[in-house]
Formats: structure tokens, sequence, C-alpha cells
């Protein structure tokens, strides 16, 4: 209710001009209030797919973006998982991230779906095969992290991660739990993250007035 209630206060507190991006056109509430797990900082989190060539295009303009956040945001990223189908690439990217082979792995990934089109995105033995291959491990410990114990939870996290938000799309962009906004509800990828600055500059200024606890 807490959470709520100062969704609501953020959300009366904007004031917009017209060039700026609009509540309910550019950018939009959640359909529910999230968490965040970092309660102290202004929390960025991108929900995508490798396999979706408008994520392709974002990454790289996002990892730029990601490098100048000032201290007080957070990023992350979760794997969108609105159908069975997204499954193999979200346990990927969990995978990647057990493994400690994310920063090698990650851009090499899209690249390999989308640059070179030799991985379908749909297909985890296909996938499996591609990782064990780039990252130089053993085969069976990459199959262990596809097989995880935490995998299945991890990928229900994602599930209702992707509902709660209420994204149609990706990329997505959901920020402080409370706002989405995506490429295509701002009208392009540097678009999306120009309002994804408007709306934690709010949120900041919002911090900035809010009385001290005691």
């Amino acid at each position: 209710m807490k959470k709520l209630l100062a969704a609501l206060m953020l959300l009366a507190s904007f004031n917009v001009l017209a060039a700026d991006p609009q509540l309910g056109q550019e950018f939009d509430k959640t359909a529910e209030v999230i968490n965040t797990d970092n309660p102290g900082k202004i929390e960025v989190t991108e929900i995508f797919w490798y396999g979706c060539i408008h994520c392709y295009h974002m990454d790289p303009i996002l990892n730029a973006w990601v490098k100048k956040l000032p201290a007080d945001v957070a990023f992350k990223r979760v794997p969108g998982l609105p159908n069975p189908s997204w499954a193999p690439m979200a346990k990927a990217f969990y995978a990647m991230e057990d493994l400690k082979i994310s920063d090698k792995l990650h851009t090499a990934l899209f690249d390999a779906v989308h640059k070179e089109k030799s991985l379908d995105p749909t297909n985890e033995a296909a996938i499996t095969d591609w990782m064990t291959k780039k990252s130089g491990l053993d085969k069976a410990k990459v199959e262990a992290a596809f097989k995880s114990f935490s995998m299945n939870n991890k990928l229900n996290q994602a599930a209702n991660f992707f509902r709660a938000t209420g994204a149609t799309g990706v990329p997505s962009f959901i920020i402080n739990g409370q706002f989405i906004t995506s490429s295509t509800m701002a009208g392009g990828n540097e678009q999306a993250l120009k309002t994804v600055d408007f709306i934690v500059g709010n949120i900041r200024a919002s911090k900035a007035k809010a009385p001290a606890k005691k």
C-alpha cells in the first residue's frame, strides 16, 4: 500500500511541458507497482529477448547509455518471457549469469542470431552447443547451468515480472517498478532512453522534495 501511495504521489508531481514525454503516450504506469531490488536507488530494468531484432539494435545504444549512468541509478536486464517459445533464450541469459560469462557472450549471442543468422533463438539444444563452443567450458557444465535447481524459479519470476509490468513487447523499460516505456511507445530506441531519463529525473526530484524520515 505504501508503495502504491508513493507511486500515486509521484504521478501527481509530474510537471511536464508540451515537448516532454507524456503519460499515456510515450510512457505509462505499470500494470502493478513492482518491488525493486535496489530501494536506495532509482532502478531501470530492460525487458528484452535475444531473438528480437529491435532489442539487437537497441543493445549498443543501451550499453553506451549504461556507461554514463549517475550513481543514484541502478540498471539490470530481465529476459522477456510472454510465451514458452522465448524460454530457451531466457535460460541462456540466466545460464550465462551463473557461469559468469555474460560479459563475454551477451553481444556475441545477439550477433549469432541477427548478424550471422546461425542460431535459432527457440532451439535450446543448439543454444547449449553454441554456448559450449564460445565459452570453452565443458558441455556438461553448460547443460547443468540450463537445468539447475534454480532455473525454473528464475523463469517463473521472469514470466511474472513481464505480466506485472503490463508490457506488450520488447524492448521495454521499467522505471522504479512504477512506469513503463518502450521503443514503440516513445517512437524509437533513442527516444525510449530519453523518456527513461525524463522519468528518472522526475523521480529524483520527487525524492529530493520528500520530507526526511525521522
